[in-house]
C-alpha cells in the first residue's frame, strides 16, 4: 500500500468517524453525564463492536447481510429499538436526581456495554466497511494485511473521534449545570436518537 492511497484514505475515513451518529452522541451524552475520562473508556465497547465488523467484511462474512433480507431487518430492527429504548430513559432521567449523585461512580461496563450495542445494532455499519475499505486495497498485493492495517487506522481515527466527542460533552456539561439545562439537553439528545432510530427503520440493503 502506497502513500498515495494512504493520503486518500485518511480524511476520507476521519470524515465518517466524525459524521454526527448515534454512538457520537452517546459520548456527548455520557461525557455529560459521568465525565470525560468515562465516556472515552466507555468508547472501548464500540471500538469492540466495530473490529468484529471489520473482520467479518475482510473474511467476506458481510455478504450474508446483503442477501439475507431476514437477517439484515431483524437485526436494523432490534438496533432502532434499542435507540428508542435509550431515547426514553433520557427523556425520564431525573435531572435534579443526577445533578445530586454526579460524582458518584457508574458502571463502566454497562456504559461500554451500550456502546457496543448501539454499534453492532447497526447492520448498515458492515456494509460501510464492506463497501469502503476495499476501495483502498491495492489489488495484486496480499488481501489480509492490507485489510488489517486500514481497519487498524479506521479504530485509532475512531478512537479520536471518540475523544473529540466526548470533550464536546465536557464543555456542554458546564452550559447545562443547572438541573432545568440538564433536563433540556437529555432531552435534546434523546429527540436525536429517536430520529437516529427512525433514519435507521428506514435504511435499506445496498
Amino acid at each position: 500500500m502506497n502513500l498515495t492511497t494512504l493520503a486518500l484514505f485518511l480524511p476520507a475515513c476521519f470524515a465518517l468517524n466524525m459524521a454526527p451518529g448515534p454512538n457520537n452522541l452517546l459520548s456527548v451524552s455520557n461525557s455529560t453525564r459521568y465525565g470525560y475520562r468515562t465516556a472515552c473508556l466507555a468508547g472501548i465497547g464500540r471500538l469492540l463492536a466495530f473490529a468484529g465488523m471489520i473482520a467479518l467484511a475482510s473474511a467476506g462474512l458481510a455478504v450474508v447481510l446483503q442477501t439475507s433480507e431476514v437477517l439484515f431487518y431483524g437485526i436494523k430492527i432490534l438496533g432502532a429499538a434499542y435507540l428508542v429504548y435509550l431515547a426514553v430513559q433520557l427523556w425520564r432521567a431525573d435531572a435534579a436526581a443526577e445533578a445530586e449523585s454526579v460524582t458518584a461512580k457508574v458502571g463502566l461496563w454497562a456504559l461500554a456495554r451500550q456502546e457496543f450495542l448501539v454499534a453492532a445494532g447497526n447492520p448498515k455499519a458492515i456494509l460501510i466497511f464492506t463497501a469502503f475499505l476495499p476501495q483502498f486495497v491495492v489489488p495484486g498485493q496480499p488481501i489480509a494485511p492490507q485489510f488489517a492495517l486500514l481497519g487498524t487506522m479506521f479504530l485509532v481515527l475512531e478512537w479520536v473521534a471518540i475523544s473529540a466527542y466526548a470533550y464536546m460533552g465536557l464543555h456542554m456539561r458546564r452550559w447545562f449545570a443547572e438541573p432545568r439545562g440538564k433536563r433540556i439537553f437529555n432531552r435534546c439528545c434523546a429527540g436525536l436518537l429517536s430520529a437516529a432510530a427512525t433514519v435507521l427503520l428506514m435504511a435499506r440493503r445496498a
